[in-house]
Order: C-alpha cells, then sequence, then structure tokens
C-alpha cells in the first residue's frame, strides 16, 4: 500500500444532513469521489490526460464502510492509498476523518479499470503511468 495522502478538504453543510441530522450517503460517495479524482491526478489519471487520450476510469466496485455518523459544521478530511495497480486496474482506498476528533467516520476502497472511450472497453494503462504509481506504492512504509 502507498502512503497515505490527502486528497480532500470540506465541511459537512446542514444540506447535506438527511431528516435524522446525519450526513446522507449520497454525500459520502460524493466527497469520496472528489477524493479518487485527486488521487487519480498524482497518478498522472488528469482531465487532460483522459480528454485527449479518449481514455477513461470506470469504478466496478466499491465497498463502503460507516463508522460514525457526522453532522452539519463537520470539517473533513480524507486521506486516501493505492493498495495494487496492474495493467488495466487500479485498487485504492480512502478514509474519511473528522479533523478535530481525528476519527474516522468512513472509509471506502475502490477498484477501477482504465479503458477506451471509443472502443468501450478496458485497455492497458501507459507504462509510464503504471510506473509512477507503483513510485508511489514505493513510498509505502514498511
Amino acid at each position: 500500500m502507498s502512503e497515505p495522502i490527502e486528497t480532500y478538504r470540506g465541511v459537512v453543510y446542514p444540506w447535506h444532513c438527511d431528516h435524522m441530522g446525519h450526513m446522507n450517503v449520497m454525500w459520502y460517495t460524493g466527497k469520496f469521489d472528489e477524493a479518487t479524482w485527486s488521487l487519480f491526478s498524482h497518478a498522472g489519471i488528469t482531465a487532460t490526460y483522459l480528454r485527449d487520450g479518449e481514455r477513461g476510469m470506470a469504478a466496478v466496485q466499491q465497498n463502503i464502510t460507516y463508522k460514525r455518523e457526522v453532522g452539519a459544521g463537520t470539517v473533513l478530511f480524507i486521506r486516501s492509498a493505492i493498495l495494487e495497480v496492474r495493467d488495466r486496474v487500479m485498487r485504492f482506498t480512502h478514509e474519511m476523518v473528522d479533523s478535530e476528533t481525528h476519527e474516522v467516520v468512513a472509509t471506502s476502497e475502490l477498484t477501477a479499470v482504465h479503458f477506451d472511450r471509443k472502443a468501450r472497453k478496458a485497455c492497458p494503462l501507459p507504462a509510464e503511468m503504471v510506473e509512477r504509481v507503483r513510485g508511489l506504492l514505493g513510498n509505502a512504509p514498511t
């Protein structure tokens, strides 16, 4: 696993909360999605790369664990790490943390596939990108 990097920081607004006063699950997913794009950017999978190369990344599996409810006004940050990179696949994890208490409030593990948007099928990540991601993996503490 790579060393975690901060990929998101933001606040829970009242409109993120459901009728029970807690952040609704749709907002957890949205914040994890923002963290994903930030993590991808560290790996070289930028908007320009995807647009110019007619490439895409598709989540094929996502597992979220809700550990503690959060309410309006809570400042959250997400730290993310790459678990594995293969020819066409990246697996990574996110931890959502309450910035005041430092408690992990939720986790998410995702598997994403790199694909050709024209052909609509999986294709290999560029070799230099795989090496860049493996370099991130190489920074993991032992």
